[in-house]
């Protein structure tokens, strides 16, 4: 007889992390965490949309943050 071991699945990368928040002038801003993608928002339900999409719909990926935060994209290559 045979044993045959079980391997999970292997999970892939890591879901990238959206941050959702208000900028200084109160706009909703949705921006990844190293800024390789983001925009900003007429409102609240519109970014947290983006971040779901963008992020490969992972809602646990989505962290609404209170401090402002502002869309800066990296330039480094």
């Amino acid at each position: 007889m045979m044993t045959q071991l079980f391997e999970p699945p292997s999970r892939g990368p890591a879901p990238p992390i959206v941050f959702v928040g208000r900028n200084r002038r109160g706009n909703w801003v949705a921006r990844e965490q190293r800024g390789f993608f983001g925009g900003l928002f007429i409102n609240r339900a519109q970014a947290l949309k983006y971040a779901f999409v963008e992020n490969g719909r992972h809602p646990e990926s989505i962290i609404e943050v209170t401090r402002e935060i502002e869309l800066d994209f990296r330039t480094d290559p």
